[in-house]
């Protein structure tokens, strides 16, 4: 009997993927972009249900005193680093990268979101050609166009992100 599953019809769901993320044994590292929000996850497989062990969405800039939109290149980085030193305060040291279904551009969001992941100092298995520029990351594309101060602001959210957790 045909077995179909929902999220696959769905498209939602690449079984394939997941099964070889899932094999690895490795906690998977999930990050899903929004229209208006970048959201990064810790999960680990069970047998009764992937348990999620942290979440962090980019909206938790915002108590940190970023101003700028929450989905761009440098707030996917800030948020990646956050995620980066929780997961490291709770004993994690390294896993394996989950995009879902997400298109894998290169010196985008998502990889952005892995370079400040990596930069905390989490383990995971990664080609350095596929990060955003330095320039990029920090925002100095986005001054240039607007002319807001993005690049300070960008500094000073990562000092506060160092200094709260160690």
């Amino acid at each position: 009997m045909l077995r179909v599953f929902k999220r696959r019809l769905e498209k939602k769901t690449d079984y394939r993927k997941r099964l070889a993320l899932v094999k690895s044994g490795e906690i998977r590292f999930v990050i899903r972009r929004s229209n208006k929000r970048v959201l990064i996850q810790a999960v680990r497989f069970m047998e009764v249900g992937d348990k999620t062990l942290l979440t962090i969405d980019s909206g938790k800039l915002r108590k940190l005193g970023w101003k700028h939109s929450l989905k761009n290149i440098p707030a996917a980085y800030l948020t990646g680093y956050l995620f980066g030193k929780k997961v490291l305060e709770r004993g994690l040291k390294k896993g394996v990268l989950d995009i879902g279904r997400e298109s894998p551009f290169h010196k985008g969001v998502v990889f952005s979101a892995l370079k400040g992941i990596v930069d905390a100092g989490l383990e995971i298995k990664h080609n350095a050609e596929i990060f955003p520029t330095d320039e990029r990351i920090r925002g100095e594309h986005i001054k240039t166009f607007t002319g807001t101060d993005v690049v300070s602001d960008f500094e000073d959210v990562k000092k506060k992100i160092r200094s709260e957790i160690k």
